[in-house]
């Protein structure tokens, strides 16, 4: 695992079209943006769980498709996405 460090509006990139940009920091809570392509799932770990337990309970067991229920910016920042 790479572990770094960053601060509020600073990135990281992932290969040439992921951008992860720390957008805020208060306490132990971190606001965290993701820009991916359309074709690139992003989800919660928690939502990637249950996603993948009611594959594997209907007989699937597969991880969603790539135009699956990705997680909107709104529903992980709590704030509506800004498009730049």
């Amino acid at each position: 695992m790479l572990v770094l460090t960053r601060r509020s509006n600073q990135s990281i990139m992932i290969g040439d079209d992921v951008e992860v940009k720390i957008l805020g920091v208060s306490g132990e809570k971190v606001r965290v943006g993701i820009s991916a392509p359309a074709e690139t799932p992003v989800y919660r770990e928690e939502v990637l769980d249950r996603i993948e337990s009611q594959g594997s309970a209907a007989g699937t067991g597969s991880a969603p498709a790539a135009n699956g229920d990705r997680a909107h910016p709104a529903s992980i920042t709590g704030s509506t996405p800004s498009h730049t």
